[in-house]
């Protein structure tokens, strides 16, 4: 290596150290509490951003791997600004210097998730081979000079999510979602501008509206996003009802609607636009948008025209600055299980597969072109081949925005922490887990298909589970059985509900004699207690009584409470708001109402009973779904609350399915806690896109992740 390339890989290393003894954690605090919780898949994202030439031939040895290996790095741009010009931009980085003398180097912007929250780096790779013949060896390894683009002093110590960002002039833009909007089921996400060099942050979309997908213009006076105005969030979560917007990207100002149905709106020109939308014979397709230059822009002014045949699914288009011969697409063919990048040849209106040339059977999402047309990105799973993967983790530290409380993703439904915390038990459809809180000892327990579980919390090594299907009718069998985990026996079990219907999420009383339950025995689904040894043959009495269901119930630590969700509201809505009772059937109160046709479930009990944790759809959407993988619910986050309906406080920010959230019964520092067990990259695509019209038919998904709860 260049002595110069030596120099600046040791003032990179020499930054990082500075900077991670910057921000090392306290001390565990006395008074401190641990939430777990599920991310529908997510420990499974080990993504990469990777890139093809344009017009070499796709294969294998072309492509290259951009990002490090480093926990999930998604959703790149291009920037167009020298290297020497961005670095000199980023306020205390002195320490991060370009190679002397100037080097080539591929450079890019994108979202990372790693140390526990979400942030924007600019990575450069700097090689020696002239770029004419640079090739997959020349970049193997890299002079890479790294750093995160938006420090502590722009975030305030906010937690957030960051999505789709790129750079234009001295301005990040972004999408982040740290601003409460304080209403229910609204989204939070908004586009954010932030000058890297001095950390000034405005705010462009207006208060009260949401905006999904920011795309700045080549000259960088308009950016367009996907938005659905002031008529907000109507439920939706595949296609989302959006339209497209442009602003003045100086100040948000002059914001107009261009397009009324459409999301994910890319730039080739400052009066041309392309978007994807649902056509008519429900092909997801690709459509130019094209604003008059002499008259004012509306949606009656702009012209729309579709781009991409019928026939498969081309959605979140990527175009370059003066790029009038191609654009970008991802696809989802009638013949394939994956989702491919390809070219899409504007001139002879033809396809020009990519990534199937290279990884057939790997999905890969939102290209992205540079600037001048000779590169594409997309991001998918890195592999073993391309620098490794980092460990599997059980428990995955995520930033908490409230101090004394660590959170921690866990990789399995419905964790349960044993009584004494030394142990967890979770669902993995089909059976029920038990594993080390260090990660040793994996054993299942029980291998019938089940969901939600709960430990005695006093005779050891019993855990309640319900055995049958999740997500089924009133009619279904589904029954509560005991597990003694420690028993290897086949006959570790006993069944505790007898009448054949759909009884679920079993909770004990702290004192281990009883277990409050929902059952459909009445016909409809409501809250019953029995005897925690003898099940219903040792005595059952019914707590709640309605046309309605109530369900996913939770005994508080002190035996007072009782707290559960139900629609009785609105039966029959899937929506659910929380509700307290007292076990002899009094004192029945609402907790927190969820809006219009909303979400509040899964509420847990804190050890101290002071608090309830819960998973909501409080914080509405937080990106297009279509450009992730796929979750049954993508709205789903993580809250608390206290029991008198004071103190809401959101605790995770993402733009994925977190759920089935439940406590330690002890306080656990902040450090992943890492387990021997190795799985492979893997996630299923967007359900919705496995429909293909003129078919008819349904190609089945090919990934592994399930559904983490059931009512």
């Amino acid at each position: 290596m260049k002595p110069q390339l030596l120099y600046a890989s040791f003032l990179l290393r020499f930054f990082f150290a500075l900077l991670c003894t910057a921000t090392s954690e306290n001390e565990a605090p006395s008074n401190g509490r641990t939430i777990v919780f599920t991310t529908l898949g997510r420990p499974d994202y080990d993504w990469d951003i990777f890139t093809l030439p344009t017009s070499d031939p796709p294969s294998p040895s072309n492509e290259l791997r951009v990002t490090d290996g480093e926990s999930v790095n998604f959703n790149g741009h291009f920037p167009s600004s020298s290297p020497s010009s961005i670095l000199s931009l980023l306020r205390n980085r002195s320490l991060i210097q370009a190679p002397e003398p100037p080097l080539p180097a591929l450079q890019i912007i994108y979202v990372t998730e790693r140390n526990g929250t979400s942030n924007i780096y600019y990575d450069a790779l700097y090689y020696s081979t002239p770029g004419s013949t640079r090739s997959r060896s020349a970049l193997e390894i890299p002079v890479r000079l790294q750093a995160p683009l938006l420090g502590l002093e722009e975030n305030k110590n906010r937690v957030s999510m960051k999505d789709k960002p790129s750079l234009s002039g001295e301005n990040l833009i972004y999408v982040s979602n740290h601003e409460d909007p304080g209403e229910p089921r609204t989204s939070w996400a908004a586009v954010y501008s932030t000058h890297l060099g001095t950390g000034l942050t405005r705010r462009l979309t207006p208060y009260g509206i949401a905006d999904f997908s920011p795309a700045v213009s080549p000259s960088g006076v308009w950016t367009a996003v996907a938005s659905y105005g002031r008529e907000g969030w109507d439920g939706e979560v595949e296609e989302l009802s959006t339209d497209i917007y442009i602003f003045l990207t100086r100040d948000g100002s002059h914001r107009v609607k261009v397009v009324e149905h459409g999301g994910w709106p890319c730039w080739v020109d400052d009066s041309t636009l392309y978007f994807h939308r649902r056509s008519e014979d429900q092909w997801i397709s690709v459509y130019k948008a094209t604003l008059p230059k002499d008259k004012p822009v509306s949606t009656e002014s702009v012209a729309i025209q579709r781009v991409t045949p019928p026939g498969l699914h081309a959605f979140t288009p990527a175009t370059s600055p003066g790029n009038y011969k191609f654009i970008a697409v991802a696809t989802r063919r009638p013949n394939s299980n994956f989702r491919h990048i390809e070219l899409f040849d504007t001139v002879k209106n033809e396809f020009i597969e990519l990534t199937r040339h290279v990884s057939p059977t790997s999905h890969h999402l939102n290209p992205f072109i540079s600037p001048d047309s000779t590169r594409v990105g997309y991001h998918k799973c890195r592999g073993g081949s391309n620098g490794g993967k980092p460990p599997q983790l059980l428990l995955e530290n995520v930033k908490s925005p409230v101090p004394n409380l660590s959170l921690f993703r866990f990789e399995g439904s419905f964790p349960v922490f044993s009584p004494t915390g030394d142990r967890i038990a979770y669902v993995e459809f089909p059976g029920i887990y038990v594993v080390n809180r260090d990660g040793s000892n994996l054993r299942q327990v029980f291998p019938l298909n089940a969901f939600a579980t709960a430990w005695d919390p006093i005779r050891k090594g019993i855990v309640y589970t319900s055995a049958g299907p999740e997500f089924s009718s009133v009619s279904t069998e589904v029954d509560i059985v005991a597990i003694d985990v420690d028993d290897v026996s086949q006959s570790n079990y006993k069944r505790l509900t007898l009448d054949g219907k759909n009884n679920a999420f079993p909770s004990p009383s702290p004192d281990g004699k009883r277990i409050v339950f929902r059952s459909s025995r009445s016909g409809y689904k409501n809250l019953y207690i029995m005897d925690a040894i003898e099940g219903e043959a040792g005595g059952i009495e019914r707590l709640t009584d309605g046309p309605w269901t109530d369900t996913m119930c939770n005994w508080s630590p002190d035996g007072d409470w009782i707290a559960f969700a139900s629609d009785r509201h609105n039966p029959g809505s899937g929506s659910f708001e929380l509700y307290l009772i007292h076990p002899n059937g009094t004192g029945l109160r609402k907790l927190i109402s969820s809006g219009s046709s909303g979400r509040t479930n899964h509420p847990s009990f804190s050890p101290d009973g002071k608090l309830i944790v819960f998973t909501a759809d409080y914080g509405g959407i937080s990106a297009e779904p279509i450009s992730l993988p796929h979750h049954y619910q993508p709205y789903g986050e993580i809250y608390t609350i206290k029991l008198d309906g004071s103190e809401l406080k959101r605790l995770t920010y993402n733009s994925y399915e977190d759920g089935t959230p439940t406590w330690s019964p002890f306080y656990i520092d902040m450090v992943d806690v890492e387990w021997p067990r190795k799985t492979q990259c893997a996630f299923e695509d967007c359900h919705w896109l496995n429909e293909m019209p003129s078919r008819g038919t349904m190609v089945e998904p090919s990934g592994l992740a399930k559904p983490q709860c059931g009512v």
